[in-house]
């Protein structure tokens, strides 16, 4: 004999890995999934962010990928501990897709797409019976119903529960705009201004040097700067010289604390170590050996290996009578200032920071509404590149289904 129980009807508002995440967790718990996204498709800053090799979750010790949200890793503890790393692998494991750790510890599908793992997903959740509703753009609600565009003009819609996986603000052509920002503030809710995270900087290069070295690497360099505490902070790797600026990986990596540190200061400076596997000494001695008839620039090159575009930076970025001095040449060999002016605009950016502040929550849930759930970059978060941040909305979309089936079940005793 059928059950006489309504079904537990949910709107998932989102179509990015959070939101999906929270339809499969809904549907497998028995309810009846209508997800709405504003685009023609779902998923789509997953694809572009798949083009260069679809980088899911990080193979370091749990212990240490934790710590990567920063302040945040109190309030998503509790959501990794229940999906982390390797429960990520083994889903999209039970998608059909195989996956490799890579040199850097970062985790990949073995054919490094993004496609194929989408497309099986896609397909695993209509089987669940999610169904999909496109060009629908939530606009808030009315006398408690959900508020919709949609191609045949503004409906509205009951649910018994709703969650919103609305993303951030980078990115604004694939779905994440921030309009939903004003909306829930309306209604009550605490939220941050939305800034750039995992973001380019703007630096006042000369005409000169930004027409001769823009879009050139700068590899095996160091960066000196201040953590998010005001403690010394150093890291190894590479970016990019922009018409500009800077970006690139090594600069993401920072970019929380040098994006805080300008918001504080107005601007921020970074230090280069051009030469990370040299020790300062080594370097002096070089530089003040005997040169002749031989340029300072034709010396540092035959000695240090010093030439391009790290040649060019010494020129740019100190005096001249810097550049004559060899003591003082050789520490800016080591630490060569350069100003960052402001991050880029966040509509660049990978990743956004700010949103729903997690005193606004009750779990996902917020407190202004009840029966109202949130997931992924729309809450204030943020992590570095390298799978945090689809680990992290996987986790957060699984809470909120999780959670939402809970409430219900709550509610019907």
């Amino acid at each position: 004999m059928q059950s006489s129980t309504p079904q537990f009807r949910v709107a998932v508002i989102g179509g990015g890995p959070a939101g999906l995440m929270a339809a499969q967790t809904l549907a497998q718990g028995g309810a009846l999934v209508d997800l709405y996204d504003a685009m023609p498709s779902v998923g789509r800053k997953f694809l572009l962010a798949g083009r260069g090799g679809m980088n899911i979750t990080h193979a370091e010790p749990y212990s240490d990928f934790v710590t990567r949200y920063g302040k945040a890793e109190a309030a998503l503890r509790p959501m990794l501990d229940a999906f982390g790393p390797q429960d990520v692998r083994d889903w999209v494991h039970g998608l059909g897709v195989d996956t490799f750790v890579g040199t850097s510890g970062r985790v990949f599908p073995t054919d490094m797409k993004a496609a194929p793992l989408l497309r099986a997903w896609l397909h695993r959740l209509r089987e669940q019976g999610v169904r999909f509703h496109m060009r629908h753009r939530w606009l808030g609600w009315r006398d408690g119903t959900l508020r919709l565009d949609s191609p045949d003009g503004e409906l509205t819609i009951q649910a018994d529960a709703t969650v919103l996986a609305l993303g951030g603000g980078s990115w604004a052509r694939l779905g994440s705009d921030g309009a939903w920002l004003p909306v829930l503030a309306e209604r009550g809710v605490d939220v941050a201004p939305l800034v750039p995270a995992n973001c380019g900087f703007d630096v006042a290069w000369s005409e000169h040097f930004s027409s001769r070295y823009a879009g050139h690497p700068l590899t095996t360099v160091a960066i000196l700067s201040m953590d998010a505490h005001g403690q010394p902070l150093r890291k190894q790797g590479q970016f990019v010289v922009t018409a500009g600026g800077v970006e690139g990986s090594l600069i993401y990596a920072l970019s929380a604390a040098l994006r805080d540190q300008i918001a504080a200061g107005g601007n921020t400076t970074i230090y280069l170590d051009l030469l990370p596997d040299l020790a300062p000494q080594r370097v002096l001695d070089e530089v003040c050996r005997p040169r002749g008839a031989r340029s300072m620039s034709s010396h540092l090159q035959s000695r240090l290996g010093i030439k391009g575009i790290k040649a060019g930076l010494l020129r740019e970025c100190i005096s001249a009578e810097e550049y004559a001095d060899p003591e003082r040449l050789a520490h800016a060999i080591k630490a060569l200032p350069v100003r960052l002016l402001r991050p880029r605009p966040i509509d660049e950016a990978i990743s956004s920071a700010g949103g729903v502040r997690f005193d606004a929550l009750d779990g996902t849930m917020l407190k202004a509404a009840p029966g109202v759930f949130v997931a992924g970059e729309m809450v204030d978060w943020e992590a570095p590149t390298g799978g945090y941040l689809l680990t992290a909305c996987l986790a957060g979309g699984l809470a909120a289904g999780r959670e939402a089936l809970a409430w219900h079940l709550n509610h019907q005793t």
